[in-house]
């Protein structure tokens, strides 16, 4: 019988490309950035919300599953918190330029708001684990916030405020930053597990029941 390499360990081989990626600022009135086919702007309305919490595989593909066709208008995956310029997968990966895999959401408030998208954040990943999250290890899956001006802030301070209380029993450890220099993943990570359903999902990638917040 074929030997047949681990999900986990799979992932640590896969393709590492090194092209370069458009960037986009924390300003939220800068467009998406262009390395896979996405929005190059915003539309109208609009508004964004940045977020890290481990493989960035599994958190742009439940946000589109729950969000898709519910005022979720695109949804990607890149790197953030760093100080490297066009970080490169590699270089992330190695823990060389700071950034944390991260997944951008851009969405109509009209039909979903900023707190329900962190409520959501809070269900489908382990919060409590510093620099990781099942079984990747590194400060690139590190549980954070990335927030798009004082509103947000104050927003994503509340929400983790109220679960770290309710559901999590004061362990929670995401931090809450001000979104600095967005950074667009290479191509084939962009809905790579709609492209490659039985590629790898971290085992902590799920969603909770927890009770509703008070």
């Amino acid at each position: 019988m074929a030997f047949q390499m681990p999900n986990f360990l799979a992932r640590l081989f896969r393709p590492l490309s090194t092209t370069s990626r458009m960037s986009i600022t924390g300003d939220a009135t800068n467009g998406i950035g262009g390395g896979g086919g996405g929005l190059t702007s915003l539309p109208e309305g609009a508004e964004k919300a940045t977020v890290a919490a481990g493989c960035f595989w599994g958190v742009e593909h439940l946000y589109r599953k729950h969000f898709g066709g519910k005022g979720l208008y695109d949804a990607r995956v890149g790197y953030i918190g760093g100080d490297v310029n066009n970080p490169t997968y590699r270089a992330v990966c190695r823990g060389d330029t700071g950034h944390a895999e991260a997944t951008q959401i851009i969405y109509d408030p009209t039909k979903i708001t900023y707190q329900q998208l962190l409520e959501f954040f809070y269900r489908m990943h382990d919060p409590t684990t510093a620099n990781s999250q099942g079984p990747d290890v590194g400060s690139q899956y590190r549980s954070g916030i990335f927030t798009h001006g004082p509103e947000q802030e104050r927003v994503a301070r509340e929400v983790t405020a109220a679960v770290n209380d309710q559901w999590w029993k004061g362990r929670v450890v995401t931090e809450v930053l001000p979104a600095g220099r967005w950074w667009d993943a290479e191509d084939y990570h962009q809905e790579y597990l709609h492209k490659n359903p039985s590629g790898y999902e971290c085992p902590s990638h799920f969603l909770r029941s927890f009770p509703d917040l008070k």
